[in-house]
């Protein structure tokens, strides 16, 4: 990333619609603070006024989550590097969901009225903000087919399909390999399923030569095999509006393939 986060993001808005040297400018200029944010800590907390900025993910990972009355927790999406972690709640006054830290973050904090200013002044910084969201919701829907409609087998590949292809257009990894910070009940969270059973979908995963896990680590040892086993289309994700520059096709992504 730039030395200057506002200057990539900028950069990141300018891939999702034509920018402005001016609209590049008043991205680049926004108020914001950077600071360390501690694995588990909330950045939102759901029925709470948002905070009087939207973070920008530096480093690190971080997912949103919702809980039933009981305490029960579902995952909706997982954010990376370049995401915007407030972005919806940019026009809302009550948080209708949860942001937590997955690992330690480095985050920019963007003051959220001066965002809200210049999305509204300036009608491509507003487009490209709106296709994040867009993006955000597209993933979403993704996600609740992957919960609603797929066995534990293919829930679990498209997860790992994802994050592994997220991963390379964040240019966080370039080979097959990537560590994975989610535990077996964080990924039961993500997925409807039991940490149980998630171990054993892992396993089995393995076992058939579709991945390697070392600890944290994750191995795509066959591409094609792992992303027929998740049902896993890319689309979804808008990665011509997100990453232009993620251009070699997915089958040449990974070393290791079938």
């Amino acid at each position: 990333m730039s030395s200057s986060p506002l200057e990539f993001l900028a950069r990141r808005l300018s891939q999702r619609a034509p920018l402005s040297e001016d609209d590049v400018a008043a991205v680049s200029s926004l108020p914001h603070t950077v600071r360390i944010v501690h694995a588990a800590t909330y950045l939102v907390r759901e029925g709470e006024p948002p905070k009087p900025y939207c973070a920008l993910v530096i480093s690190g990972m971080a997912f949103r989550h919702k809980l039933t009355v009981l305490g029960a927790r579902q995952i909706v999406s997982l954010h990376l590097r370049g995401d915007i972690l407030d972005l919806q709640h940019l026009f809302l006054n009550i948080a209708d969901h949860s942001v937590q830290a997955l690992t330690e973050l480095d985050v920019a904090e963007i003051d959220r009225e001066a965002l809200r200013e210049v999305a509204l002044a300036r009608p491509a910084i507003g487009q490209a903000l709106w296709i994040e969201g867009l993006v955000d919701a597209s993933i979403y829907r993704e996600w609740v087919l992957n919960v609603g409609r797929r066995d534990a087998r293919a829930r679990i590949a498209h997860i790992l399909c994802e994050i592994a292809i997220r991963m390379h257009a964040a240019e966080i990894i370039e080979a097959e390999r990537f560590q994975l910070p989610m535990t077996q009940e964080q990924l039961g969270d993500a997925t409807g399923l039991t940490s149980v059973h998630v171990n054993r979908t892992m396993k089995a995963l393995a076992a058939d030569g579709l991945i390697e896990q070392a600890g944290r680590w994750i191995s795509i040892r066959d591409w094609n095999g792992i992303r027929r086993e998740g049902d896993f289309n890319p689309l979804y994700l808008h990665l011509d509006q997100v990453a232009p520059h993620f251009g070699r096709p997915l089958s040449a992504l990974f070393s290791r393939r079938g």
